[in-house]
């Protein structure tokens, strides 16, 4: 499933190849995906992302947001030929965007609704404090809250993993058992683990690509994440593998505690 990295690329990519560009049409081939409403004419003025949605400003106020869910991507064409899996197409005046997904979850709807913004992105303007105030006495286990999208936008399990085994924290910790010294020092992993994710263009481990159709590159500075009995890159032991709220979590019982 895309988290926040990969949506990020695509919305700094699409930012550089659509913004100040006209909206010819647009059309959907899939008639589970929710009824789009038709755009005929309209300037792109702006692309953003909130948490692991992407939102595309219209300069008639209108806002084309689409989430991918688990294997929506995005790919950018010049060519007339509808790429296999495409559900939608955005077709402006240099090229068009189509919409790839094999399993068919993402959705796309044009609003005339202004982009609602919240303080769960941890970029900006995140403030740890409130955040701390708000759920550090909870009994939940801190790698869900971690992935709770009503808590922070944007971490999905891969980078969940990744950032407490960077933090030195386990998974099934409860957050009301954190120190501050484990909050800042959690801030300061969540936001390098994601940053470094967005230079290297997301994490290709199964059917992630770019605008371009290009894989990312972070699935290669992974430490933990998909790496089971591998050795831990921080102290040598094996990497286990549990179940958590069925997903897969990843973590080192040596460094994580």
């Amino acid at each position: 499933m895309p988290e926040l990295p990969e949506v990020e690329t695509l919305c700094r990519q699409l930012k550089k190849k659509i913004c100040g560009r006209e909206v010819l049409n647009n059309e959907v081939f899939d008639k589970k995906l929710v009824p789009v409403k038709r755009i005929r004419r309209g300037k792109v003025v702006d692309v953003s992302r909130r948490g692991k949605t992407i939102a595309i400003g219209l300069d008639d106020g209108r806002t084309i947001i689409i989430h991918l869910r688990m294997t929506g991507r995005l790919l950018w064409q010049t060519a007339c030929d509808v790429p296999k899996y495409a559900r939608w197409r955005l077709s402006l005046d240099n090229g068009e965007v189509f919409l790839i997904d094999p399993r068919r979850f993402a959705t796309v709807k044009v609003s005339k609704e202004p982009e609602s913004r919240n303080n769960r992105e941890i970029f900006g303007d995140f403030n740890l404090r409130m955040f701390v105030e708000l759920h550090g006495q909870r009994r939940t286990k801190i790698k869900s809250l971690l992935m709770d999208q009503n808590a922070i936008s944007g971490i999905g399990n891969i980078y969940a993993c990744e950032i407490l085994h960077r933090s030195g924290i386990h998974p099934a910790r409860e957050a009301a058992s954190l120190s501050k010294a484990d909050w800042k020092r959690l801030l300061h992993q969540t936001r390098a683990v994601l940053g470094k994710a967005i230079k290297k263009r997301g994490t290709s481990i199964s059917d992630w690509r770019d605008l371009y159709g290009r894989k990312g590159e972070n699935q290669n500075e992974l430490t933990c994440y998909g790496k089971a009995d591998s050795a831990c890159p921080f102290c040598g032991e094996p990497i286990r593998r549990v179940k958590q709220a069925g997903r897969g979590t990843y973590f080192c019982r040596t460094c994580q505690k």
